[in-house]
């Protein structure tokens, strides 16, 4: 038979743990009553606690727009192949995947141009696409494959992008004939050498170049050097063909499906690109640019298709244009 004790003990536990239980009942229904859960609209609560609650939401919202910033503000990383070439080594090599010597005196094996990976012909088939560009072997911005650029400067997107559109955004959204004028071809081939010679250090400022058109030219002069297109080659057939529907919806799909098709750091381009010729729509009475302008100028730029005949690339002109124009229109929806 329990002592008396014993018993008072145990009541003195049960005791303490329901005062425990009211402490934090009443710390909950202090914090419900701030965000105004459970409290009717006419209780006095419900005025005393407004204020607060609508600062608490608002702090925590705050909170959640820094975080996906910070998440937004990360640069991905992007999947790219190596750019083997056929190399002959001076003294003796060994590959860096297989770890087993390269015979021969000419054309040993192959090394990549972006990374400097050497490697047997064999190995080079099976090695992952995981090149790592290094600056020392990409020399130049203009005419470089965009995928390797991004991933030598450990960026999103292409700097000459990024520098083009914000000192574009700053003070050219109302120029009239934006990307339509051109400038002068001798300081757009400037503005080309400045970015090859000094990256993102380049200049074109206002005082380096009054004329906003030669910054468009300068950066359609990029879309157009680039060896793979910003919409590739792969990816231009079914582009073409999704323009070729004729109802706006299943267009609209069509266009939506083939951008997945697009590697990593040309859609992130494009989707960059996109909303920034949305923003210059809207500056349309100024600028007399519309969506269907901005197709007609950019169409060709960013989709070219190989060995082509005159006449088929003549044809998917129109359509190039309705594929930019619907870009830009539903930017928001597609990317």
């Amino acid at each position: 038979m329990p002592s008396r004790e014993s018993y008072v003990v145990k009541r003195g536990k049960k005791q303490s743990r329901r005062r425990v239980e009211k402490d934090a009942g009443q710390k909950g229904s202090l914090f419900t009553a701030a965000l105004s859960l459970n409290v009717s609209p006419s209780s006095p609560a419900s005025t005393f606690w407004q204020p607060i609650r609508s600062f608490a939401l608002s702090q925590l919202t705050s909170l959640v727009r820094r975080a996906t910033l910070r998440e937004s503000d990360l640069v991905p990383k992007y999947e790219k192949v190596h750019n083997f070439k056929v190399h002959t080594f001076r003294g003796p090599h060994w590959c860096e995947y297989c770890a087993n010597f390269m015979w021969g005196l000419i054309a040993q094996g192959v090394k990549c141009a972006d990374c400097g990976l050497n490697v047997h012909k064999q190995c080079s088939k099976v090695v992952p696409n995981d090149c790592q560009p290094d600056l020392r072997h990409v020399k130049k911005v203009y005419s470089c494959d965009l995928t390797t650029l991004v991933k030598a400067h450990n960026t999103k997107r292409p700097m000459v992008v990024d520098m083009c559109i914000q000192e574009l955004e700053a003070r050219g959204l109302q120029s009239e004939g934006l990307y339509r004028i051109s400038g002068f071809s001798e300081l757009i081939e400037d503005v080309k050498l400045a970015f090859d010679r000094d990256g993102e250090k380049a200049d074109i400022s206002s005082s380096a170049y009054e004329d906003i058109n030669i910054i468009t030219g300068a950066l359609k002069l990029y879309f157009r050097e680039l060896p793979i297109p910003l919409i590739t080659y792969d990816a231009h057939p079914r582009f073409i063909e999704a323009a070729k529907i004729a109802d706006p919806e299943k267009r609209l799909e069509s266009i939506h499906e083939a951008l997945k098709l697009l590697p990593p750091a040309h859609c992130e381009t494009l989707r960059y690109l996109m909303a920034h010729l949305k923003r210059v729509t809207q500056h349309e009475k100024e600028n007399l640019m519309s969506s269907e302008n901005l197709g007609i100028v950019f169409g060709p730029t960013l989709m070219r298709a190989p060995e082509l005949d005159a006449m088929t690339a003549l044809n998917d002109i129109r359509y190039q244009r309705l594929v930019v124009e619907t870009l830009i229109t539903h930017e928001d929806v597609l990317f």
